[in-house]
C-alpha cells in the first residue's frame, strides 16, 4: 500500500465511523481531473478533502478546483500524516 493509499485509508475509517457521507470520484479518461480525492457532505455542508502523503504537493488544477469549492461556500482542504488529527475539528 502506498503511503498516499494510507492516508485515504485512515480518512475512510474516520468518515465511515462519523456516519459522514462521502464519494471518491474516479480520475483519469471517465473522471474529471483536480476533483478532491473525497466528496463528502457534512451536516449539510459540501466537504472536499485532497489526501497526499510526505512532501505531495496540491497540483495547480487540484488549488483551483478546492478554490472553486470554497468560492461556492463549500470546505476543501488538505490531509496528510502530518495533520490527520486536525480532521475531527475541520468537519
Amino acid at each position: 500500500m502506498t503511503p498516499e493509499a494510507k492516508v485515504k485509508d485512515k480518512i475512510k475509517k474516520f468518515l465511515k465511523a462519523n456516519a459522514i457521507y462521502y464519494a471518491m470520484p474516479a480520475t483519469g479518461g471517465y473522471g474529471v481531473s483536480g476533483v478532491p480525492d473525497f466528496l463528502c457532505c457534512v451536516k449539510g455542508k459540501f466537504v472536499g478533502i485532497e489526501a497526499k502523503a510526505g512532501k505531495g504537493k496540491t497540483t495547480a488544477l487540484q488549488d483551483k478546483n478546492m478554490g472553486e469549492i470554497r468560492e461556492s461556500g463549500g470546505i476543501a482542504f488538505v490531509i496528510n500524516e502530518t495533520n490527520l488529527h486536525e480532521l475531527e475539528y475541520l468537519l
